[in-house]
This record gives structure tokens, C-alpha cells and sequence, in this order.
């Protein structure tokens, strides 16, 4: 769950042009720093990485890590209320917000460097000195629960699928729950628990100082120093998770009153970045599905050809709250990843059967992956993307707080130099020819089963509609070409061969309620 105080639409804009033009500078590094100079920069951004997440979350107490952090954030101090920060940020039109994923806590903010003093004081005092105030903890409680028992159940359906993907996939492990955690797990936590928990994971060696920007000499040691006075204790060492391949399909269909299905499915792979065939799949993933562009294969088939929704997207790595960006996430890196695919919420109001369009549209995705394994990608497939990226990955580092953010993550897989992400990958996909791509398409795509999620109405009626094999034609409201009638035919009987007993079915109610 992310909280952020935010800045104004102009100031953000103006935050963008001021600093993408800034060059990084090199400079000696300093022991449990990340730091990215850009000289004649009039901003500073900074990006304290804490190496814990909800891996981190003691059983029962699922959510720990983030409400901690949002309290640290959303907080009073020592030396303020919450009230007084807010107005004392207000004037600087900044402010510094928290992300919490599996492995990583990230506070970040950006100041002009006129505010440098004033704002890194008030950050520094909300991580090294919070009040942990009652009255603040309550309030941040009171606001994880109604985002548990209501925003997230009833809110955003195609981003409620893929959380339930990914628990799904990694059931009996560190990465099950959601970072946010399970409502009763929530509401059995205490500020004692979270006091436990900062004192527990946010010391000296586990904490990142990332500063990025215009700042003055010497200004980053003395940050350095300023969280060394933290106690002293090891980073968190929990093993990556082993999520077991599924053997053949396994569904969950969530029954909820709504007028749209909201689609996920996905397996585990072996990729993470900086990996060997990484930027192999980085190339057919963005060809697949590239995040909200029209470039993408998905994206021409389901919406551009045939009208049926709003976007359809395909990842290989984590990206949390897509319906917020159009850029990767930052801050959000994992030892494990799946290999998803989201198709964003199909019409259960058109005319004919209720779930034709939904599982229509399921198999259209699902024929596309069969193809992409089967075929490989063709050569001018190949180039036209690596041209797309070529230019499209200039966006990722757009801001100096992003470019900070890339750098941490950087950190989090050891990358460096000519490895450095935002370095390397026009570089590492100009090296890419067919056969390498076509040898990471079966290598991680090539799996057998896989996982899926619907959120739907009548869950009954869906799953009677996905065992019984029928066809699912789709009628149009205009004429379309014979081409796509004919491959419509195809689609419409693409085999989904789940088997009964492999078919959950849950009430939106009982959604993330409690753990196992």
C-alpha cells in the first residue's frame, strides 16, 4: 500500500523538466549509500531504503510491515504532531510518501534544494525519531481497514486479480499474502506490534541511504551518519521463495455482483533481472503485452481488432498498481517473479450469454502464448521492437527521483556500472537475434500449467461454461473482415482443459479475510 503527500500537477510537471536533462555525476562511493549526483540540478530526491517487506510480516500479524511504515510516514514525531509537518510541508509543495512491497520498504521524496534543510529534517525525524502516537496509529488503522474490507474488495477488480494471482502462485511462502495483509490479521495489530517491528527490522546495516540530485558537499555522509545512529543488526535474510509449478490449470473464480470480469493468469519463472536471457524477455514481453501501449500484440488483438475492453497487458516482472501508471514501477524488485498476463475487465452486458465475452476473450490470450511458443517471433517482429524500446525506455528514468529509484533497485540485484539497469538495456537489446529470443520464449514460456483468476458474476454459471467446452462465438455490432471472422472461429474453440476439482469458487466477502 502506498501513502504519499502530493505534490501539485504543476510542480510535478515542472519537477519533470527540470531534471530529466541532468546528467549523473560520479563520485566516491560511501559504505550504505546509493547516491547519483547530477550537477546544476535544483532539486534534491532521496530514497531510504529499508531491506524489509511483507516477507517480513510475522504469522498472524500479516500487514505489520506496511501499517509500520505508513505510520512512519503518515506519523507525528518527537518533535512534531502529523498536523504541524503537514503544515510545514506545505509551503516547501513537497512532501515524502512510503511503498511496501515483499523485500523492500522505500521512503521517498523530492525538494527544491532552497528547502533542503527544512525538509531533511522533518524526513529524518520521521524515520529516526517517531512518536508512534496513539491518536496517529489509530488513524492510519482505521484507514488500512477500510481499504481491506472495502477499497480493495469493491474498488479496482483487475488490480484485486492479480493480488490474488500471486497468492495463488506462491501459497506456503514469504510472498502469499498481500503486502497490505488479511483483515483479521490487521485488526489484531498493536502499536506495541509495530514499535516491535521498527525496532526489530529498521536498523543501521538495514537501511539504504539513496540522495540523488543538486545536493551540497558533504551532504550525504552526514545523512549517512545521521542513520547510523540506528542500533545495529544484520538485514533481513528470508530465502527466496521455490513457488511449485502448477500441474495443469488451477482457477479460482470469485463471485461478485458486477457488470465487468476482470481477468489474470500466469505461472512462475526463473527470471529476474540482470539474469541471462532478461532483456530477451524484457523484448518478447513488450511485443506480447508492453504495460497500456497499443504497440503490443494483446493489445491489437483483443482491443484494437476487436473493441472487447479497455487494455490487455503482459509482465515478467512485479507491477504493482498498474492502473496508476503508464511507467514501470520502481522500488518493487523480487527474487521471484511470475509471468502474468491482464486482460482488464470484459462487458457481462452484451447481448447473447453472460460469460461468452469473458472466456472469449480468455482464449484469445491464451492462444497468442501457444503461438508465441510455438513460432518464436519473426525477425522484423524482433527489430520493430527493439526500435520501440529503443525510444520507450528513455521514459523510465524520466525524473530525477526516478533515475534514484532505478539506482536502488540496482542495488537490491547487485547491478553496476554497464550492468545498471537504465545503462544497459538499449545496449543488451540491440545485442538480441532470433534465435536467442526464441530460446528464452521456451525456456520461460513454455510451461504447461497455469494459474488463473476471474472476478465475476454467477461464479456457478462461469465455471459450468469453462468445464463443458462449448464454443464461445462473439457477434459484432458492424461488419469485419473475413480474416477475423475466421481467426474469431478458431478462438472461440481454443481448448481450456481444467479439470473440476482444480475450480475454486469464493465469495467477494471472504477475499483476503484471514490467512490459512
Amino acid at each position: 500500500m502506498t501513502t504519499r503527500r502530493r505534490l501539485p500537477l504543476g510542480i510535478a510537471i515542472l519537477l519533470t523538466a527540470l531534471t530529466v536533462a541532468y546528467v549523473p555525476a560520479p563520485e566516491e562511493s560511501i559504505p550504505g549509500t546509493v547516491t547519483l549526483r547530477e550537477e546544476g540540478s535544483p532539486f534534491v530526491a532521496f530514497n531510504i531504503w529499508v531491506k524489509a517487506g511483507s516477507q517480513n510480516d510475522p504469522e498472524g500479524k500479516e500487514g505489520l510491515a506496511s501499517l509500520a511504515a505508513n505510520l512512519l510516514s503518515d506519523g507525528g514525531t518527537q518533535q512534531h504532531t502529523y498536523q504541524e509537518i503537514v503544515a510545514k510541508l506545505y509551503p516547501m509543495a513537497t512532501g515524502y510518501g512510503v511503498s511496501v512491497d515483499k523485500e523492500m520498504t522505500n521512503f521517498r521524496g523530492t525538494v527544491h534544494t532552497d528547502n533542503l534543510e527544512g525538509f531533511y529534517d522533518l524526513l529524518r525525524n520521521a524515520l529516526l525519531s517517531p512518536a508512534f502516537g496513539e491518536s496517529d496509529f489509530e488513524r492510519v488503522k482505521a484507514q488500512t481497514m477500510n481499504f481491506l474490507e472495502r477499497g480493495r474488495r469493491y474498488n479496482r477488480d483487475e488490480e484485486l486479480s492479480k493480488e490474488l494471482l500471486y497468492w495463488m502462485a506462491y501459497q506456503g511462502t514469504p510472498y502469499e499474502h498481500p503486502e497490505e495483509g488479511y483483515v483479521e490479521s490487521v485488526r489484531s495489530i498493536t502499536l506495541d506490534d509495530v514499535r516491535s517491528f521498527y525496532e526489530r527490522y529498521y536498523t543501521r546495516d538495514a537501511i539504504v541511504v539513496g540522495v540523488g540530485g543538486g545536493y551540497p558537499e558533504g551532504f550525504v555522509e552526514r545523512v549517512r551518519t545521521d542513520f547510523d545512529a540506528r542500533p545495529e543488526g544484520t538485514a533481513s535474510n528470508v530465502p527466496a521463495p521455490q513457488p511449485a509449478a502448477p500441474d495443469g490449470l488451477k482457477v479460482l473464480i470469485v463471485e461478485k455482483q458486477t457488470d465487468a470480469s476482470a481477468i489474470s493468469f500466469g505461472f512462475p519463472t526463473s527470471l529476474v533481472r540482470g539474469g541471462d536471457e532478461f532483456y530477451a524477455m524484457k523484448l518478447v514481453n513488450s511485443w506480447m503485452g508492453e504495460h497500456r501501449s497499443s504497440f503490443s500484440n494483446l493489445y491489437q488483438v483483443i482491443r484494437e481488432k476487436r473493441g472487447m475492453n479497455y487494455g490487455n497487458y503482459s509482465y515478467i516482472e512485479a507491477f504493482p498498481r498498474g492502473y496508476t501508471t503508464q511507467n514501470r514501477p520502481v522500488n518493487a524488485m523480487r527474487r521471484s517473479n511470475l509471468f502474468e498476463v491482464w486482460i482488464r475487465p470484459i462487458s457481462l452486458t452484451e447481448p447473447g450469454n453472460l460469460h461468452t465475452r469473458t472466456l472469449f476473450a480468455t482464449r484469445a490470450a491464451m492462444r497468442e502464448l501457444l503461438v508465441l511458443v510455438e513460432n518464436g517471433l519473426a525477425e522484423d517482429q524482433i527489430e520493430r521492437t527493439q526500435g520501440f524500446l529503443h525510444d520507450f525506455s528513455l521514459n523510465y528514468g524520466s525524473t530525477g527521483s526516478r533515475r534514484l529509484a532505478f539506482a536502488i533497485d540496482d542495488e537490491f540485484y547487485g547491478l553496476e556500472g554497464d550492468d545498471a539497469y537504465l545503462a544497459a538495456i538499449r545496449p543488451e537489446l540491440a545485442k538480441l537475434d532470433k534465435a536467442g529470443v526464441d530460446n528464452a520464449i521456451r525456456s520461460h514460456l513454455g510451461a504447461q500449467g497455469m494459474y488463473m483468476v476471474f472476478i465475476t458474476a454467477d461464479a456457478e454459471a462461469f465455471r459450468d461454461l469453462l468445464l463443458s467446452g462449448e464454443t464461445t462465438p462473439i457477434t459484432y455490432a458492424g461488419n469485419q473482415p473475413p480474416e477475423i471472422l475466421a481467426e474469431d472461429e478458431e478462438i472461440s474453440t481454443f481448448p481450456i482443459p481444467v479439470r473440476p476439482e482444480d475450480i475454486t469458487i469464493m465469495d467477494i466477502s471472504e477475499v483476503f479475510e484471514t490467512g490459512r
